[in-house]
């Protein structure tokens, strides 16, 4: 359905840092920026599927050259 565009280092990535930002979210339920670390939702959620759309948008891709 979607074109994967999202390569490995940057799925990782992408992964660690929607985990890191959720986890903040528990971590700190008293703060007042709490719900402000539910945006480790869009990363976490690019980085499963290995698509995202806005480098769909602009055209880009991280994802290794296919070799023919």
């Amino acid at each position: 359905m979607f074109k994967t565009n999202v390569g490995g280092i940057d799925r990782i990535l992408r992964i660690v840092a929607g985990l890191v930002l959720l986890a903040m979210f528990f971590v700190f339920p008293d703060a007042s920026w709490r719900y402000f670390a539910l945006i480790g939702i869009v990363p976490l959620a690019t980085g499963l599927l290995s698509t995202c759309p806005l480098y769909s948008i602009l055209g880009l891709s991280t994802c290794p050259a296919k070799r023919a």
